[in-house]
């Protein structure tokens, strides 16, 4: 990319207008950062690229000093956009973490937070799908970790702060899992569900409450599951996290119930 000064973003007729319906209208700062957005996808840029400077952008899109730097703080906020003060400074472009867009995401719910059955009721539906693509596609190195993980909790807990960290574990069981799906998209949304899983404060609750629970039922689920994984038997992958998605939804619903 040619250096900040001389980089060109072009007239704002040379790139995408936004038109919104009848009735709808964007703020200023808005409309300029989706039209950076649009920049950026056009320049084909990447994390590390610098952006034009804020000089070029005031003449560009006419807009105000105070008007860009909203824009731009826009970006940032979002995860797209990073700026970097000094020798060699500027607007760069960004790459947003998994676990940023989530914990965006979840901020969403803060004040209308999913129940146990809704975020079930998606888990149910998408996690069999998981596991059916992962099945005779996983690596070595990738069940490895997930047995890994599983030794966390493979036994009983020494005392309460142990068994909340093995009741976390048996999600990251399913994390992993989201992780490697060969469908980003389909495994973002189940990460999504185990992160507010992780917030919900019904859910802590339940993962911090004494009364024992059958771990072994559980793990029977996730050492089927594995052996289905390895074998590339999609069809029983997916029957059987269909049953521990089943198992793992009544007895949250029962606790959660009991602790009410």
């Amino acid at each position: 990319m040619e250096e900040a000064g001389s980089s060109k973003m072009g007239n704002v007729e040379d790139g995408k207008r936004l038109f919104l319906p009848a009735g709808r209208t964007k703020r200023r700062p808005d409309m300029i950062a989706e039209q950076i957005k649009d920049y950026i996808r056009r320049e084909r840029l990447r994390p590390g690229d610098r952006l034009p400077q804020e000089r070029e952008l005031m003449d560009t899109f006419q807009a105000a000093k105070g008007t860009v730097r909203e824009a731009m703080k826009a970006l940032e906020t979002q995860g797209l956009v990073r700026t970097r003060s000094g020798p060699g400074g500027g607007a760069f472009v960004a790459k947003q973490s998994t676990q940023q867009a989530m914990e965006l995401l979840s901020t969403h719910f803060f004040f209308a937070e999913p129940s146990l059955s809704d975020i079930y009721a998606v888990r149910k539906a998408l996690e069999p799908e998981v596991a059916a693509l992962l099945a005779g596609r996983m690596s070595a190195a990738d069940l490895a970790d997930l047995e890994d993980t599983i030794r966390i909790y493979d036994h009983p807990p020494a005392d309460l702060s142990d068994q909340y960290h093995q009741r976390v574990a048996e999600l990251d069981f399913h994390s992993a899992l989201a992780q490697l799906c060969p469908n980003p998209l389909l495994g973002f949304i189940c990460g999504l569900m185990h992160n507010l899983l992780r917030e919900l404060p019904v859910a802590r609750k339940i993962y911090a409450d004494a009364t024992p629970f059958s771990r072994e039922e559980g793990l029977s689920f996730q050492y089927r599951l594995m052996a289905a994984l390895k074998d590339g038997r999609g069809d029983d992958a997916r029957a059987i996290a269909h049953e521990h998605m089943i198992f793992a939804e009544t007895y949250m619903l029962r606790r959660a119930a009991a602790l009410e």
